[in-house]
C-alpha cells in the first residue's frame, strides 16, 4: 500500500486548494420583471423565458 513517507507541508496542501474556493452563483436580470435569476433559466418570479410566458407562477 503506498504511504507518504514525509508529511505534506501546509504550505503545499494550500497550493492544491487553491482552486477550491466556492464561488456566488451567477444571476441575470429577467427582462420582464427585473428580478434577479440563473442564466438559461425560467424566472420563478414571473415565469417568462425568451420573451413568452413558458410557467404560469401562482401570486
Amino acid at each position: 500500500m503506498a504511504v507518504p513517507k514525509k508529511k505534506v507541508s501546509s504550505a503545499r496542501g494550500g497550493m492544491r486548494r487553491a482552486h477550491s474556493a466556492l464561488t456566488a452563483p451567477a444571476l441575470s436580470l429577467c427582462p420582464n420583471c427585473q428580478e434577479p435569476r440563473p442564466p438559461h433559466k425560467v424566472c420563478p418570479h414571473c415565469g417568462w423565458y425568451k420573451g413568452r410566458e413558458v410557467v404560469a407562477v401562482k401570486e
